[in-house]
């Protein structure tokens, strides 16, 4: 495939060391974020490289919105390195005739692991645990008590891949499972509720696993915030975008709701600083698939997109 060698793939952002190698053994791979001259804008750099990319690899933070993809009149695939592409302007591509591809499956585990493990963390002050050890205060006296998480009602937002991952790991601390999403799924055997409040209402710990769109923006608001009530937990491994983050502050500080564990935010990587004086959140750095084992599958999969598309083959996780 000597065609290959003049084959521009832009990567838009860092992702991985492993998948930049991957893309330099057969393309010309072609870095946004690289040092440039301070005065050499990123329109000018397309402008620059605009005849020659082909492809472009962005991630769960970075995607190919309309301005790139019209800068860019050779562009015939976008691959994310991720599972969400709400940061792809997937209209433009369809307008264009542009493929996009995902990242699914590979990362359903991690992303449901983490989501148990911030649920614990989040009922059971793990982290004030911890610091409550390190500051020497165990000598003085015992640590707060905490609530249990075996047996508490989950509610979880969007019964997609990592959603029924993370309900069965819950079904196996003995939670009632109960769902909201697009369409009621029977075969499942949980509890199927039509509207996100009423789901709010009748748990104990609420998950954020559903695609981030128009009708998901804010989905957790303070009439959702308010019907899990003060000893509700709300635990987010979805997209930052679906919490109203005001809300949840005034919520938590205010005592109407009684923790909650993010792992994305809706400005990353900005976090408002109230959540950071609060001992009742847990906070992570939008690391749910970021494991050694995870990375280097999806930088296997997104590499195999490019690779099928340029040699005519049928994509092997298509979104459009």
């Amino acid at each position: 495939m000597a065609e290959e060698a003049v084959i521009g793939v832009l990567m838009l952002c860092p992702t991985s060391a492993y998948l930049e190698r991957l893309i330099s053994t057969r393309f010309n791979l072609i870095k946004l974020y690289s040092p440039r001259p301070a005065a050499q804008s990123h329109s000018k750099f397309l402008q620059l490289h605009a005849h020659s990319i082909r492809a472009v690899v962005g991630n769960a933070s970075r995607g190919a919105d309309a301005g790139v993809i019209d800068a860019l009149p050779k562009l015939e695939l976008v691959a994310s390195y991720s599972v969400g592409v709400d940061k792809i302007d997937l209209g433009r591509c369809g307008e264009r005739g542009i493929r996009v591809t995902n990242t699914p499956d590979v990362l359903t585990d991690d992303v449901a692991d983490l989501a148990i493990g911030l649920g614990i963390a989040t009922v059971r002050r793990v982290f004030e645990g911890d610091g409550f050890v390190r500051s020497g205060l165990w000598a003085k006296g015992y640590a707060p008590l905490a609530s249990k998480f075996s047996g508490k009602s989950v509610g979880v937002i969007g019964l997609g891949r990592i959603g029924s991952a993370i309900a069965k790991r819950a079904k196996a601390f003995g939670c009632p499972i109960s769902y909201h999403s697009r369409s009621e799924k029977p075969e499942t055997g949980y509890n199927y509720y039509r509207s996100v409040t009423e789901l709010a209402r009748d748990s104990d710990i609420l998950f954020v696993a559903c695609s981030l769109t128009e009708e998901t923006h804010h989905i957790i608001n303070r009439e959702v915030v308010d019907a899990l009530g003060p000893k509700g937990v709300v635990i987010n491994i979805g997209r930052g975008a679906h919490v109203d983050e005001p809300e949840l502050i005034s919520a938590l500080l205010d005592g109407r709701l009684g923790g909650a564990g993010l792992d994305v935010f809706e400005n990353e990587p900005e976090v408002p600083v109230e959540f950071f004086k609060l001992g009742n959140v847990v906070l992570l750095s939008h690391v749910g698939s970021d494991t050694v084992e995870t990375c280097q599958a999806m930088a296997d999969l997104v590499f195999a997109n490019l690779e099928a598309h340029f040699s005519n083959k049928p994509l092997p996780t298509p979104v459009l």
